[in-house]
């Protein structure tokens, strides 16, 4: 990990609140989630299913689907309130505010090829030219260490392997050069002989490039690899946080020690074998 810069806050979020409409009435779903994140930072919100981390990450980004709104807070980044602009959220959005999806086998499309897809988003970025565009593109899966990168754009996702289709989410996010990812559980949907090698490429990206990250996870083992600062999050609240080293060590509340016992003597980074990359 980078030496985070701590200087202005890249995203600032104050007092997020976001209610679920259920057939029983109104459900708090994220109740005043305050934090931040800077250049060259990770912060990793972590928690079980169901405890808002997703839902927090959604409603920063203004994806959040139509039963689920968010009812008052501020979201700021590098200063500009988005959360309550969506002209300022949609120019932020895929810019300079990039997501990698969960599941890649939903998140790529399944029936055009990934040249037509990361195309799309390099389109999106600003470059112009199909030969200007493919070349962005055979760069941007260099970037992710794919082979033969020509070659992969001329298949559709079901040809390549999950590990590969998340090379593919991680480039398509980096093709406008974002300041800040959000990786929404980037490794729960792959085999745990490939998860080592998708967190390391994080790693390693975020050193070279110095952006900084919004990391869901729901394991505690992948947050400690992975951040600078941890938040534990349970039903829609932050109940403990801070430096990733002092809440592995030294927890304190009674739910961030059950996460905690969770995690495997070994996690899938620790003497996993190497993704296949063919």
């Amino acid at each position: 990990m980078t030496e985070p810069v701590l200087s202005e806050a890249l995203l600032r979020v104050d007092d997020l609140q976001i209610e679920l409409v259920t057939d029983t009435g109104v459900v708090r779903a994220v109740d005043g989630v305050t934090f931040e994140i800077h250049a060259g930072e990770t912060v990793t919100i972590i928690g079980e299913s169901g405890s808002g981390k997703s839902t927090t990450a959604m409603g920063i980004l203004g994806l959040l689907p139509e039963d689920v709104a968010v009812q008052s807070g501020r979201v700021r980044f590098k200063g500009t309130d988005i959360l309550g602009d969506h002209k300022a959220l949609r120019k932020v959005r895929g810019q300079h505010i990039a997501l990698v999806p969960q599941d890649p086998m939903t998140a790529l499309s399944p029936v055009h090829t990934i040249g037509t897809q990361l195309r799309e988003a390099v389109a999106h970025s600003g470059v112009r030219g199909k030969a200007n565009q493919v070349q962005r593109c055979i760069e941007l899966l260099e970037q992710v260490r794919i082979p033969r990168p020509q070659t992969q754009l001329t298949k559709y996702p079901h040809q390549l392997s999950g590990g590969m289709m998340q090379r593919v989410l991680i480039a398509g996010a980096l093709a406008a050069s974002p300041e800040l990812i959000v990786a929404d559980e980037p490794t729960s949907a792959l085999d745990v002989t490939v998860q080592a090698s998708i967190l390391d490429l994080l790693l390693e990206l975020q050193e070279s490039t110095g952006i900084g990250m919004l990391l869901i996870t729901h394991d505690l083992g992948v947050a400690r690899l992975m951040s600078d600062r941890i938040l534990v999050i349970k039903q829609g609240r932050f109940v403990e946080g801070g430096d990733a080293d002092a809440m592995v060590s030294r927890p304190q509340n009674p739910y961030t020690k059950k996460l905690l016992d969770a995690v495997p003597q070994l996690g899938p980074w620790e003497n996993a074998p190497q993704e296949v990359l063919a």
